[in-house]
């Protein structure tokens, strides 16, 4: 199997993080790790669009040739095979609340973070929407539209930790994960500064401190 992977980029780093919480390692799995230089823009060079017409990273190629273009269900299918710790939830129940929290963190954060970055950063231009597109321009409201979004995410991840350790679960789990990829893609891009109010401050603090988040 071969793992396409991008050091900088917000969805190749949940992959990395969910497999280091699973404890598996690439080489001992037999996953050999490839890098796309997506500064260069390698993602969009032939010889990668014939593995992921999208242009995005990362990609899983399993030893038939099948391709998995997408962090989520890469981690899905590493899930499947490897289901311990289930960081998809333990019962109906926390798979449900898992599956919302994960949904939230993506439509609501992870959508604000790329508003802002991908309509304002110059070398963007024409290039608005990640992957494989014909010319996306930036439009300049969606800056705003991002940064609002951004304030209310906030909000409501802080009054969701107010009173509990973990965002969906009892036990540290994919949408915390999830979360806190987004919030470090935020710091990166200068949608946030990094001086988040208490009770994410917290979790955040709890998170960086696990092995996972420097993978």
């Amino acid at each position: 199997m071969e793992l396409y992977d991008a050091g900088w980029a917000p969805s190749p780093r949940r992959v990395r993080m969910f497999l280091a919480e699973k404890g598996l390692d690439l080489a001992a799995t037999g996953i050999e790790r490839v890098i796309v230089d997506l500064a260069a823009g390698a993602q969009l060079a032939p010889d990668f669009l014939r593995i992921n017409p999208r242009g995005t990273v990362p990609v899983l190629v399993l030893d038939d040739g099948t391709a998995i273009a997408d962090s989520v269900a890469i981690c899905r299918y590493f899930d499947a095979l490897y289901p311990e710790p289930r960081l998809f939830g333990a019962c109906p129940l926390d798979q449900a609340a898992t599956e919302e929290w994960t949904r939230i963190v993506e439509h609501e954060g992870y959508a604000a973070v790329v508003y802002a970055f991908r309509n304002r950063v110059r070398t963007m231009a024409g290039r608005a929407l990640a992957g494989h597109w014909p010319e996306m321009p930036q439009i300049p409201e969606l800056v705003t539209r991002g940064q609002a979004m951004w304030g209310c995410f906030v909000a409501r991840l802080e009054a969701r930790l107010a009173d509990r350790m973990w965002l969906a679960t009892d036990a540290f789990g994919f949408a915390d994960l999830s979360a806190f990829v987004t919030l470090e893609f935020a710091v990166a891009t200068r949608l946030s500064d990094g001086s988040f109010p208490p009770a994410i401050a917290r979790w955040h603090a709890a998170i960086a401190a696990r092995p996972s988040a420097a993978a």
